[in-house]
């Protein structure tokens, strides 16, 4: 474990903050800054093959005076090469994977410092970077509920992650395995009490029934806190929004919106997978890393090892998965 600030370059990924720092550090209502985070996760990009094996190595935040502010200024220092200034713009990412402020640091708060620093954000990440499972679907969306995150991956490759927020306890974002149908670039929800407008932007549904999407809102930080849908900033509610593909029926395609839902299917959107059902945390964000032996690793997620044994989330998927049956049969 180390305890003296580390000599070296730290750059925009440079070190994470374990979750488990004091509790003043996590006040209640705190919402993400998206257009930050979104430039942030969206200011490097590297091959996935030359992306290096990240390891990581607790440090503790602390100083011979015993002072908060002293020792946030060593850190700051030790981050910017010996500008404060500069430490502390390099340091905005961990703000983005630990949902805490740097000026709340305190004496004692361990931290978890990354072997490399700067990577491509997919370095981080909770998921695999590989889905073997997922290696014939073009696209393949997951939603974790768990590690309150989301993963894209094509044809196995993890192409992006972000953060999200789930149903809160009472509304529960359902887990299964459904689909993305329509999509609309703003909406007022249904559920919007008398006089409110809850504006939704960048939707896309996956669980036409339920009336249940992702889309861009407001987020708490680190926790659940959707009526059911799945919330999203803003550059990956874009982002999604215009990578993932929607449905086709005999009414229109996903870009025409709900009217589109007036047809019978034709062609599946885009497979989503909601996991990590009974996982989601309930004081406090996620934690990030395990421990053994005093040492930390990064928490990444167990995929199933074939997308279609989780079970469907709709009757759409149930009807698609006899006529992949049929066909499988056929052919056979």
């Amino acid at each position: 474990m180390i305890r003296f600030p580390l000599m070296g370059r730290l750059t925009a990924l440079a070190f994470v903050l374990l979750t488990t720092v004091s509790a003043a550090a996590q006040p209640a209502g705190r919402l993400y800054d998206q257009e930050e985070i979104g430039e942030l996760l969206y200011s490097a990009r590297q091959p996935l093959d030359e992306i290096p094996e990240v390891e990581w190595t607790a440090w503790v935040l602390q100083h011979e005076t015993n002072n908060s502010i002293f020792a946030r200024a060593d850190l700051y220092k030790w981050a910017g090469d010996g500008d404060q200034t500069l430490g502390k713009d390099r340091l905005a990412m961990v703000q983005f994977m630990n949902r805490v402020y740097l000026n709340d640091l305190r004496i004692g708060d361990t931290l978890v410092v990354p072997s490399h620093l700067g990577l491509d954000p997919r370095a981080y990440a909770p998921f695999p970077r590989y889905y073997e499972g997922a290696r014939d679907f073009d696209k393949l969306f997951v939603i974790h509920k768990g590690v309150q995150a989301w993963a894209a991956y094509e044809n196995g490759e993890l192409e992006r992650w972000g953060l999200v927020n789930t149903g809160a306890v009472d509304s529960r974002t359902p887990a299964g395995r459904y689909n993305f149908n329509w999509k609309e670039l703003d909406r007022v929800s249904t559920l919007s009490p008398p006089g409110e407008r809850w504006r939704m932007r960048w939707v896309f549904n996956f669980h036409h029934e339920r009336g249940i999407h992702v889309h861009q809102y407001r987020m708490p930080i680190g926790q659940p806190a959707s009526h059911g849908c799945v919330r999203l900033i803003t550059q990956d509610a874009q982002w999604i929004y215009d990578w993932a593909d929607g449905w086709r029926t005999t009414a229109g395609t996903a870009s025409d919106g709900l009217p589109s839902a007036n047809g019978r299917v034709l062609e599946q959107g885009t497979t989503v997978l909601v996991l990590g059902d009974g996982e989601e945390p309930v004081s406090g964000p996620p934690a990030r890393f395990d421990w053994a032996n005093g040492e930390p690793s990064l928490r990444v997620v167990d995929l199933p090892s074939d997308p279609y044994s989780v079970p469907p989330g709709t009757p759409q998927q149930e009807m698609f998965d006899r006529k992949r049956q049929r066909e499988a049969a056929s052919t056979s």
